[in-house]
């Protein structure tokens, strides 16, 4: 599976916390395994995010991405309140 990082996720992604940073390598891991996997909770969101679909990295952090050509690539990445408030 190949996986593209979105210049804007890689803005939002700098200035994260080590720890929330490092939690995403580590579900990202887990998402080019096994995309659906239960931990990561890959779902369809709707709304603005219309076309996207989002993965857990923590209780409250989530990835957002979308599929292009068979290409995933993440484009935004943050709180649940920073993203869809």
């Amino acid at each position: 599976m190949e996986i593209e990082l979105h210049r804007t996720f890689i803005k939002q992604f700098k200035k994260l916390p080590r720890e929330i940073r490092n939690k995403f390598i580590e579900r990202k891991n887990i998402f080019r395994l096994e995309p659906f996997h239960p931990l990561i909770h890959n779902h369809e969101l709707s709304g603005e995010w219309i076309g996207h679909r989002s993965i857990n990295i923590t209780g409250d952090y989530r990835a957002l991405f979308r599929e292009e050509k068979g290409i995933i690539i993440f484009v935004s990445i943050g709180t649940h309140s920073e993203l869809y408030d």
